[in-house]
């Protein structure tokens, strides 16, 4: 009987280790392999703000200069590719040259009598708002900077001063105020 026992007790052990060991029907299968495309894109972008300086006063006295009382600090971003993009451009104009400012009652400062500069851009001196431009009307714009892009400066944030000036040499305006709008703007190409 004993025989018997052993007989059994190897069988049953020869049957667990048979059911534990993988057998070729249970074996791993893959399938064939597929895949997704990627694609991103981000747009160029530039931006402009004025982040100080965004109201200028002047006291006017007829024959004379009369500098604005803060700089208009300028910060322009971008992000651009050096390849499609050659250089941005930083423009200040008004819409109506001939009224850049006005008093309400028909008498009007031209953008010739206002004058901008911009010490770490074009204009180091003081220069009148009478260029034909990329953007704004003809006669009453100035360009402020031009920087070219290259891959060291394809993304960058600047910030400028705008000094502003209104010269009334040699002219004699009626007492009032004043008022007008510049408007800032950045061209990339």
């Amino acid at each position: 009987m004993e025989i018997r026992w052993r007989a059994f007790g190897a069988c049953l052990l020869f049957a667990m280790s048979w059911a534990a060991w993988p057998s070729s029907t249970s074996a791993q299968t893959l399938s064939n392999t597929s895949t997704i495309s990627l694609s991103a894109s981000l747009a160029q972008s530039i931006s402009v703000s004025v982040t100080s300086g965004s109201t200028v006063s002047f006291t006017l006295s007829n024959g004379s200069t009369a500098a604005g009382d803060v700089p208009a600090v300028i910060q322009t971003s971008w992000n651009l590719i050096p390849v499609v993009t050659g250089a941005i451009t930083l423009y200040g104009y008004f819409s109506t040259p001939s009224q850049a400012l006005s008093d309400g009652s028909g008498n009007n400062i031209a953008s010739s009598l206002v004058e901008g500069r911009m010490t770490t851009g074009t204009p180091t001196s003081y220069t009148a708002f009478t260029q034909t431009n990329a953007v704004g009307p003809a006669g009453g714009g100035l360009s402020l900077f031009n920087e070219s892009i290259t891959a060291l400066n394809a993304i960058k944030t600047r910030s400028d001063n705008l000094d502003l000036r209104i010269n009334l040499s040699g002219q004699t305006l009626s007492a009032g105020t004043y008022t007008g709008t510049l408007r800032i703007q950045a061209r990339a190409i």
